[in-house]
């Protein structure tokens, strides 16, 4: 959480520096902060209302329908044919059914767990506020931990290291929003149901990098299939253009414009984030990356020139 709260601070810096030059910093960054808090409930708050009730029925509708989908892939002869295949993928189905049916129970229960919410969102928010606040008295500790002769190229790495953190959250959020938009605009023309609750799981989903998109094909697929080849392959092309849309023009520019990382660096460290940090280090994956390329630029690759 304090990770994620650097990273969010580094993203509104800016704006509130621009700010600082016509009003004390403290009032600058109340303003961004509950700006940004008010923008976030004016967008979210909507869509959760208009897309409640899908929830809901896609809650009860949705282990059904994996159980149907099992059913309805055992009967094709590719299957059939690979008994051992579909025997395994029988059980896969089984287990993503109980644990569909565990999380979406999860969802419909999650007023219980408010209070603790509440508590997180505020922690994280007066976190976020002190480190924007203060981020010319952090500077200044962060600088005098190094000798004198260093704190020039000290600062340098810090300033490098903000700017990529923010770039990230800006890049997140911005590949979430396209690949989430395209693909309800175009379950929405088809006029399939749950399209908003769909495109809001694949722009969720599309947080992890390489799975996300995986499972959230699954989850179109398994809602979807009901209706016909023909709804399937318009489903397939529809996830199709938004992925190609998101990895070939919107990720590589934002990405690339913002953090610099080869693909097969981010790949390297959702791995060792799995393995080490959970979900929340896997969402994190890339800036971590950010992080540990700029220091191994910056004190190794620079120096060794």
């Amino acid at each position: 959480m304090f990770f994620a709260c650097f990273v969010i601070s580094c993203s509104i810096n800016p704006i509130v520096d621009k700010l600082e030059k016509k009003m004390p910093r403290t009032i600058a960054t109340y303003i961004v902060i509950f700006g940004l808090l008010a923008i976030v409930l004016l967008i979210f708050v909507p869509v959760c209302t208009i897309s409640l009730q899908e929830i809901k029925v896609f809650a009860v509708n949705f282990p059904k329908y994996v159980d149907k989908f099992d059913d309805y892939l055992l009967k094709i002869p590719f299957f059939n044919h690979f008994s051992t295949f579909a025997v395994d993928f029988n059980n896969i189905m089984d287990t993503a059914s109980n644990s569909s049916a565990d999380i979406l129970n999860n969802v419909l229960n999650i007023s219980k767990n408010i209070g603790s919410a509440v508590i997180y969102m505020l922690i994280s928010i007066i976190i976020i506020f002190n480190m924007v606040c203060d981020k010319t008295r952090i500077k200044n500790f962060y600088l005098h931990v190094f000798p004198s002769n260093l704190r020039n190229k000290a600062e340098e790495i810090g300033l490098i290291i903000s700017n990529k953190m923010g770039g990230y959250l800006i890049a997140l959020i911005t590949t979430m929003f396209g690949v989430g938009f395209v693909m309800w605009l175009g379950l929405e023309i088809l006029h399939i149901h749950y399209a908003l609750l769909l495109g809001i799981i694949t722009g969720v989903f599309d947080i992890v990098p390489i799975v996300g998109p995986f499972f959230a094909l699954i989850v179109c697929l398994i809602t979807t299939y009901q209706f016909g080849f023909e709804t399937i392959m318009a489903v397939l092309i529809i996830f199709a253009i938004a992925q190609i849309t998101e990895n070939n023009f919107v990720r590589p520019f934002v990405f690339g414009k913002f953090l610099q990382l080869h693909p097969l660096v981010v790949f390297l460290f959702l791995l060792l984030a799995a393995k080490f940090m959970g979900v929340i280090g896997v969402i994190f994956a890339p800036a971590v990356a950010a992080l540990v390329v700029v220091l191994f630029e910056e004190l190794y690759l620079k120096n060794l020139d």
